[in-house]
């Protein structure tokens, strides 16, 4: 197996699963935001208040493409799907694994978007969110597990693993 790709919303567990599959399995672990982060040398929302969503979405793109990477656990950031070329990079690498988490369950869970750094679109909801990436997390997926508050993260962790 060559490396494995966390997709799915913010705070459904991406970068904690990612850090227990590649302790579980021996592989690196590299989280894409901390990518973004060291190109640009400032925070996700800097880039967001600076260069707005199309800026990011690039900036994503660019430091996604630029992963080359074996035996690693990818942790992505939420808007990564909103990038076909980004996407085919990761895919040629190995298998992507949609951590799916109920919409009720991602509003508990996320706090300030702002502050998150959480790419969205002015005037949009959390929901319209929801639905507009929902649908590009199910085409990129090669596997998708159910995350949920009622499954503890080795639940969570054994069921990514059990689909492996």
């Amino acid at each position: 197996m060559d490396n494995i790709i966390l997709i799915g919303m913010p705070s459904c567990g991406k970068s904690t699963q990612g850090r227990l599959l590649s302790k579980e399995l021996g592989y690196a672990f590299l989280d894409t935001d901390d990518v973004i982060v060291r190109r640009n040398g400032c925070p996700l929302r800097d880039i967001l208040d600076n260069e707005g969503l199309n800026g990011f979405k690039l900036r994503e793109e660019e430091a996604i493409c630029s992963v080359d990477v074996d035996r690693t656990v990818i942790a992505t950031g939420g808007s990564a799907v909103y990038s076909p070329k980004a996407m085919a990079h990761l895919k040629a690498g190995g298998k992507v694994v949609y951590l799916c988490l109920a919409y009720k369950e991602l509003e508990r869970r996320l706090g300030d978007l702002h502050e998150r750094g959480v790419a969205i679109a002015p005037g949009s909801t959390l929901l319209d969110l929801y639905n507009e990436r929902t649908p590009l997390y199910e085409k990129y997926a090669d596997i998708t597990v159910t995350v949920s508050d009622t499954n503890s993260v080795r639940q969570t962790l054994k069921e990514i693993l059990a689909q492996l």
